[in-house]
Formats: structure tokens, sequence, C-alpha cells
């Protein structure tokens, strides 16, 4: 074991020795109520903070009792660190979670130095402020002064309401940041063919962030002071805690030197900005100019809330806010490389390591200025000491990152953790991974409990990391020697409400002992799998002065429950409700064959036929019924079943025409000769004002509820 970790320290430039001594921490994990936007909001505090930093010195032992005075299960994964597989912190996967009001204690030796990080691996805690700073200094203490950054995004919305309302393709994130992208804000930024092309694609609005958040925090707060002295260099050690949130970093004071990233040195490279995906970790160098307080900015990726840290003494001297994105520029873009199947094309300019960021063409600062800007990417990081792999076997594997933003599934090659089996890897050999990430979203792809090398030219002193944030339509490479003895290890994308949806795989040491602490391996493994099959439920009620109009649904990665109705004040306008479960199909899920059922009952004079010339059913039917709905351009759901009775029935639907940021208009017609038009103006994310014209049930005006 001792050779192993003198192997592996010397591969990321550590060099652990026997340990130091017993470094001790007791974090008592309670429920708290905090108040960042003028609203009381409950939150998870670690000994009290938000957020709580530990501190440890290469060749301690770590020995943390985490005592969880909440009445519902935690847990903690120490981010970035090797150890032990069951000290790795994945409940049910590695490690028991710490149930409620009952103590866990960690203990694990300290084998290397850098900036890290913890957080909860469970459910949405992490959201709720369960991270904090994991800090560990070198052996041979270095005299430069160091700032502990840790950025985070902060809502006042539950989180589970968060993740429900994603996974029912809610606008309201777009509309609260100012970012929506109706026909009326292309019309006026001269851009109605690119969202008629967005459309058509079937391509949901232009966003780089799915989540508002009316807080993004720096050490809990939203701005902090570092008392620094003129001329003087200062490290700073910064670490991105945040679930969703990417940041862009700046200093006022000049050039940044980038020292270290993900814990790992890397040979000093100076950068105008950088952005830093979630949960990865930057050492940077500045020097505080002469007079003046500057600011070290940290701006969300959507440019919507920034944190401020304050370098210095006396007049501040702002970063400058970062201008708002150019949407539409970055949807033309989209459209140029999206097929009308769904799948993304590089047209042939194979990019990687962040090289050639497509965005680009959303940033003002880029395309409206000439001044030259140096961004830092991948290509340019480089270790300083050689990092070439063992010389044995090498298994390579073959990831493509693939989602569907319209559902909001995430996957590799089209499929969730629970719908895989565990990639068996040998202890010894070693393991390269080509991700190629056919979607419309950056993903930050984590490996647990291993460094792995970053194949970006710089040949045998390519970097370690621990997290690749990989863009759209990139294909890169990483490589690691599967040094750990045993157990599970965890690769996903740190996107927590991706993650939460299935993005991710299992490494598995072949060979492995069971791990006595999780009891039963299969109910275990099923607790893991239960993150990405759960169900989302959502409604749409209308109240109106003709009657109700509504539908509720459940829906998970591949199946969905729903049921509608229509409801009117008499026997006339009568009653109606149609049932279906049916299984999504396809890496878009655009196809659906379903059964249900079809209730309707209302007076009416004579027969009428429908458009096949066959007497209509539709004011008195209950059958059984089949079907299959496909999803056509400009997102038309086209529906075409038969019931038990033989009667066939096409029909065509658009919900949510965007006409405006608030403006929906929706429209129905089927060969049953209904049809229906209606618009609703949105009041907040839950109500609308509404009406619209039903064929059976005439006009009607209200209001609507949306969950």
């Amino acid at each position: 074991m001792k050779r192993l970790l003198l192997f592996l320290a010397s591969l990321i430039g550590f060099w652990p020795s026997v340990a130091q001594q017993l470094v001790r921490y007791d974090l008592t994990v309670t429920d708290t109520v905090v108040n960042y936007t003028g609203k009381e909001r409950t939150a998870i505090a670690i000994n009290g903070q938000l957020p709580a930093t530990l501190y440890f010195t290469e060749g301690d032992t770590a020995e943390i009792h985490v005592h969880n005075k909440m009445h519902h299960e935690t847990s903690i994964h120490w981010h970035g660190l090797i150890l032990p597989n069951e000290q790795d912190g994945v409940p049910y996967l590695t490690t028991t979670p710490v149930k409620g009001m009952s103590t866990h204690i960690f203990r694990f030796p300290i084998v290397q130095s850098g900036t890290y990080w913890y957080h909860s691996h469970t459910m949405l805690q992490e959201q709720l402020g369960m991270y904090g700073a994991f800090i560990i200094s070198k052996r041979e203490a270095d005299p430069m002064r160091e700032y502990t950054m840790l950025l985070s995004d902060w809502s006042d919305e539950n989180p589970h309401q968060i993740e429900r309302s994603l996974h029912n393709a809610t606008d309201w994130y777009a509309i609260k940041k100012g970012a929506a992208q109706s026909y009326w804000e292309a019309g006026k930024a001269h851009h109605l063919g690119t969202k008629f092309g967005n459309e058509f694609k079937r391509m949901m609005a232009m966003d780089v962030s799915d989540v508002y958040y009316e807080r993004v925090l720096l050490n809990g707060l939203p701005a902090q002071k570092g008392s620094f002295a003129t001329g003087e260099k200062v490290r700073l050690r910064i670490i991105n805690g945040s679930s969703s949130t990417y940041f862009w970093l700046k200093f006022a004071g000049g050039k940044m030197s980038v020292v270290a990233n993900d814990g790992a040195d890397v040979v000093p490279v100076e950068v105008d900005r950088m952005i830093v995906g979630v949960s990865e970790t930057y050492d940077v160098v500045v020097t505080i100019p002469d007079s003046g307080k500057y600011e070290f900015l940290a701006t969300s990726e959507d440019r919507t809330k920034s944190a401020s840290l304050w370098l210095g003494e006396g007049k501040e001297v702002p970063a400058g806010a970062m201008p708002r994105l150019k949407y539409f520029e970055g949807m033309k873009m989209m459209n140029d490389m999206m097929t009308v199947g769904g799948k993304m094309e590089d047209m042939g300019m194979n990019m990687s390591l962040q090289q050639m960021d497509m965005n680009t063409v959303m940033y003002p600062e880029i395309v409206d200025s000439s001044e030259p800007v140096v961004t830092l990417n991948y290509g340019m990081l480089k270790s300083p000491t050689e990092t070439t792999l063992p010389d044995v076997p090498t298994r390579e594997l073959k990831f493509e990152l693939t989602g569907n933003m319209n559902r909001y599934v995430w996957s590799i090659d089209n499929k969730t953790v629970s719908e895989t089996d565990k990639i068996l890897i040998r202890k010894g050999e070693n393991v390269r991974i080509v991700i190629y990430n056919n979607s419309m979203m950056r993903h930050p792809m984590h490996l647990h409990g291993h460094f792995f090398r970053t194949l970006n030219g710089q040949g045998a002193y390519s970097p370690m990391k621990t997290v690749l944030d990989i863009l759209p339509m990139e294909t890169d490479t990483i490589e690691f020697h599967a040094s750990e003895e045993y157990g599970d290890w965890y690769f996903h994308c740190h996107i927590l409400y991706h993650m939460m949806s299935g993005m991710g795989r299992i490494f598995s040491y072949e060979g492995s002992p069971t791990n006595p602490d999780l009891g039963n391996p299969k109910k275990a493994l099923r607790k893991v799998y239960q993150d990405d099959r759960r169900f989302y439920s959502g409604a749409e009620i209308s109240l109106e002065s003709n009657g109700s109009d509504g539908e509720l649904w459940t829906a998970n990665t591949r199946w969905s429950l729903q049921t509608e109705w229509r409801l009117g004040f008499n026997q006339t306008t009568g009653y109606e409700s149609e049932s279906h479960i049916g299984r999504y199909f396809g890496r878009n899920q655009f196809f659906m064959p379903y059964a249900g059922w079809d209730v309707r009952s209302r007076s009416a004079e004579g027969t009428e036929k429908n458009i096949f010339g066959i007497r209509n059913t539709k004011d008195d039917r209950s059958v059984l019924c089949f079907g299959l709905e496909y999803t056509l351009p400009w997102f038309v759901k086209t529906d075409l079943r038969v019931d038990q009775i033989g009667n066939f029935r096409i029909q065509f639907a658009r919900e949510d025409i965007p006409v405006s940021s608030r403006i929906r208009l929706w429209g129905m017609w089927n060969t049953d000769l209904e049809y229906s038009v209606g618009a609703r103006y949105i009041l907040t994310k839950y109500f609308s004002l509404s009406t619209h014209y039903d064929s059976d049930m005439k006009w009607g005006g209200g209001l609507s509820l949306t969950y």
C-alpha cells in the first residue's frame, strides 16, 4: 500500500511521508434558517456555518466525526481526495449514510496537498449549504499569504421544486433572468429567421445555465474583503462549490497567474480571465497594485449575478460588470450545428479542451472589441513534473454525453446510471476514456478517488485533474492508472441536477470484497439507482368562464402517465377525459407509443361524421385506445390512435408558442373535427391569466395554474 501511495504521489507532484499527527474535526450538521434575500429560508449548516473550512497538512491523518443532528440522513464526499474506498462518502455505493441523530467517523491518511472541498452526496443537500473547503498545506510552508474563496449559488426556492420544474420544461427561470427568447425578442434583435429555424429543429431556447439563482456567494456572503498590503502577492484558493453555476473570474488589478488546478500544481500561466467549471478548483496568484482596493470578480456564466473579493486598501477599483450575452447569436450557431433529427455535428472542427469555445459568439466583450484578451483553456495547463502512466496494458472506453433538454434527461450513450452495469476495471491497468459531448450544455465530469491525465498536447507533462469541463461538441481524452486496491468509484457530471438525472457511470475493481457496512449489496445498489428512476409530477389546470380544462402527469426518464379533462357547466358542454401511459424511445425522445382510455359525454343534436366519413363518437364514448405520439418540427405533437371499436383519430397540437417573454399561444385540431386555440399571460411561476376558444365549450377566460 505504501508503494502504491508513493507512486500515485509522484504522478501528481506530491510526496507523502509518515503521518505527522492526527487532526480531528467534529462536524455538527443541523437544519438552520438563512436570509440572503430578505426572506427566511431553510438551509443546512455545518458547525453553524455556510460554508465550514477544514485545514490539514500533507502527512496528517484526518479523523472527522460527523454528528448528524437532523432527522433525515446525510453524507459527505471528500472531493478530489485519494483515500480508501469506504471513506469516499457516496451513500449506499461506498459508504453507509449518516442516519438522522447519529454520528459517523471518517478516518483516512492525507497523502496529498492542495485545494479541495467536501459536500453532501445525498439527494439535493448540496444546494442547501452542505459543503465546505478542504485545504491541505504542503509539508514545507509557503511564505506567500493566501485566501480561500469558496463560490456557491443560492436559490430561495426549494431545490426539489427546482428539480421538478426542470423536468417539466419550465421557462420561468429564463423570464426571471431576462433571457427569454420569444418571437418578439427575436424580431427586435433581427433574428426571426433564427428563431423559426431553432423551433423547426425542435430545440428549446438558447441558454448557458438551467437555474435562476437569487444570489451567488463567496464564503457564504455576496462580498468579502481581504486585507493585504500594496505590492503583496496573494495565493487565492478558488473552489467552485456551486450546484450548477460556472463562474467567470477576472481581477481589476491585472493578470492572474494560474499555479494549480484541482489540487495539482501546474506551470504558472498568466491570463486575463478564466472560467471555473462546477466543482473545479484553481489556485491563482495575484499582485496587489499600488494604492487602491481592487476587485476580484466572480460572475455567473449567465451574467445575472456576481460576488466580489476586494484586495488592498484605499479607493475601490471595480473589475467591471460583464455585459449581457447575445443569446440569438448563440441560437444561430446552434442551428447551424444541429440536424433536424436532433444530432449535433461539429462541422469538422474537431474541438477539444475548451480551445474553441463556440459560446464566444455570445460574448460582447470579445466580438465587439478588438482588444486582445487571454482566456485560460485546458491546452495551456502543464504539469511541472512528468505524469506518464506506467507501461502496462491500457483499456480504452468511448463515452458520448447525451441529453434531452426538453424533458431534462441527461445520460451517457443514451443510458442513465441505473440502465447500465458497472464498468469492471482491473487493478494495475491503465484506463483511457475518449469523451464526446453531443449535447448543448457543458458537463464537468468528475472521477472519484483518482487523478487522471488530461491529454492536451503537453506530452509527458500533461496536467493531472479530477474534473474535466467538456464544452458542447468537444472530444476530450483522459487516462488514469487503476491504482486503487478495490471498490466502486463514481464518474459523473457534477452539475447537481444532471447527476441526479443519471449522467454517470460506476467503475468497479474486479474481485472487490463486499463492503459489510452497506448490508445487502443488491439493496444498497438499488438505493443508488433510485436517483435517476424517480418520477416528477406536474399539472396545468384552468378555471375559466366556460368550464375547466386540465392535465395532470407524472413521468421519469422513460415512462409517462398522463390524464387530461374538459368539464363544462351543463350537459350541453358535458365532460371528457383521456388518460395515457406511454414509454419514450429514441435519443431525443420524440417518439412515444401509449395505451389508455377515453371517456366523454355531452348532449348533441343529430349525427356528426369525422374527417374519414365515419360516425363521430366524440359526444358519447367510453373506449380503450392505443396510439403513437411523435414530436414534429416546431414542436408540433402528432398523435395517431385507434380505439377498441376501430375508430381512428389523428391529432395535431402545439403548446407554449412564445409570442413574448410572458405571452404564450397554443392550439389543437384533430380528425374528429375538434379544435381549440388559446393564450395565457404569465403572472408568476405558477399562475397565468388565460383565455381560449373550444369547438365544444366555446369562448372562456379566467385563471390557470401551472405546477
